[in-house]
């Protein structure tokens, strides 16, 4: 598995010319919205903060087609969907990324379900072939982690990836008032061939567009 991700990872920085951007996003309504959902629900049904990442991300995506697609024989060739890859650290080490397909268009909760079934058999080594297709775009957090930012690396053909850093509080200031509200740093690693700095901060302020509007994912 270290061989496979070394040589992926090399190609990326051999081939890729990578442009970094990012962006802290204002996540307290999103997940005032989550907490008060889920406190109408069992625990086994709960939604994480991550599946609305994921969501937002996957939105995003269809909405910047420029950065959903892959590089081929010299040139962008757009995905017609959001088929959204999902970096999962394993337990035995390494690393894996399934892809959940048509991400952009999957119900909230059917996507926390695919999430938390996949999750589960990817770091039991039970995760199918058929679930690591080819992806349009891919997602890294290391939320989990106490980490507040990541840079992630391009997986190959793929023109970008998006990162989150985990969920922290900070003074924030709100119509001219300092609260402390908490907030989430997306990070993007885009392809200079495909697109350029504009089209990923768009991007990013896509992203948070529909995190202040979680009810619309």
């Amino acid at each position: 598995m270290r061989r496979a991700i070394a040589s992926a990872m090399s190609r990326s920085k051999r081939e890729i010319p990578h442009y970094y951007l990012a962006q802290t996003i204002d996540v307290e309504q999103a997940l005032r919205w989550l907490e008060a959902r889920n406190a109408e629900r069992p625990i086994t049904e709960r939604l994480l903060p991550g599946a609305l990442l994921l969501k937002a991300a996957a939105r995003a995506a269809q909405d910047t087609p420029a950065l959903n697609g892959t590089w081929e024989n010299d040139a962008f060739v757009g995905s017609e969907r959001v088929d959204l890859g999902v970096v999962l650290s394993l337990r035995s080490g390494g690393l894996a990324a399934p892809t959940f397909v048509d991400a952009a268009n999957r119900e909230l909760d059917a996507l926390m379900a695919a999430l938390r079934d996949v999750t589960q058999r990817a770091r039991t080594g039970r995760l199918r072939s058929s679930e690591l297709g080819a992806a349009s775009i891919t997602v890294s957090s290391l939320g989990e982690t106490g980490v507040d930012t990541l840079y992630p690396v391009i997986h190959p053909p793929q023109v970008a990836i998006v990162g989150f850093g985990g969920i922290v509080k900070r003074p924030w200031v709100v119509d001219d008032g300092l609260h402390v509200r908490r907030v989430v740093t997306a990070t993007l690693a885009a392809d200079h061939r495909a697109s350029d700095g504009h089209v990923g901060a768009r991007f990013l302020t896509t992203l948070e567009r529909w995190l202040h509007r979680p009810e619309t994912l």
